[in-house]
């Protein structure tokens, strides 16, 4: 698919790897919509890149609603997808009091990152579903967000490696289920990249983490994930797979 001129929802756009895609698919044209909790963030990227911003919690279904309907006001119904927003966490299944891991984290983290994209992509695709088909009969391509947890998740990330683990699991019957759409389905599985989050970090600790990429021996920059994002939009061969982008890195158990 040619992204000049196309309308595009990225959630999470307002920070890390979803304001580096936003921005990515503006400077190649597309009008983009972006989907945040954070209304001033979001305002702030919109404002950038001529785009609009959504207020949205990616796990309300009305919120969603709300949001896309904003969005297609603005450019016309989306046929672009990058479902980016997610939360991380870390609990020991036992903790250190000899407690149990509190199931509350646990829901909440499969809640935003599995059910909470697999809620934006449903109503995207139905709406997607009704547009005329382009070149080859593609009406849209969506993309969702796991990460080499999904395949090698450390100790404590139970909730995190098994929401991610979901969203790989989810691409393929998703792909198969919306070619007869017309709409493609790809995950890019991200390693170690110099988000906001991962930058709180002590200098120490986001160098030790950097050496432990076998090359290039760095962190991924935001902009190297949004090149492979919009390298799966234009790519209309991609479709039904799950894409490491970690530099080789195979995560240590702890």
């Amino acid at each position: 698919m040619n992204i000049q001129g196309h309308a595009a929802l990225v959630t999470g756009g307002a920070s890390g790897l979803g304001e580096a895609t936003a921005r990515e698919l503006a400077r190649l044209g597309a009008k983009v919509a972006v989907l945040d909790v954070n209304p001033a963030l979001a305002e702030k990227v919109a404002a950038d890149i001529g785009g609009v911003a959504c207020q949205c919690d990616i796990t309300n279904a009305e919120s969603v609603a709300a949001a896309l309907a904003k969005a297609t006001q603005a450019h016309g119904p989306a046929r672009i997808l990058m479902n980016i927003a997610g939360i991380g966490s870390a609990k020991r299944v036992v903790q250190k009091d000899g407690s149990a891991a509190p199931l509350e984290d646990f829901a909440r983290v499969i809640n935003v990152n599995l059910i909470g994209s697999y809620n934006v992509s449903r109503l995207f695709a139905a709406e997607c579903a009704k547009l005329a088909p382009l070149e080859d009969g593609e009406r849209g391509v969506m993309m969702f967000t796991a990460s080499v947890a999904a395949f090698d998740g450390q100790v404590g990330q139970q909730a995190y490696s098994a929401s991610k683990a979901g969203l790989a699991g989810m691409t393929l019957p998703m792909a198969r289920d919306l070619a007869q759409h017309g709409i493609r389905v790809c995950t890019i599985a991200p390693g170690l990249f110099a988000t906001p989050l991962l930058k709180q970090l002590p200098e120490p600790v986001q160098q030790s983490l950097a050496a432990s990429i076998p090359f290039p021996p760095r962190l991924g920059k935001p902009e190297e994930f949004a090149q492979l994002a919009v390298h799966i939009v234009t790519n209309t061969h991609l479709n039904g797979e799950v894409i490491r982008l970690d530099g080789a890195l195979r995560m240590a158990p702890r």
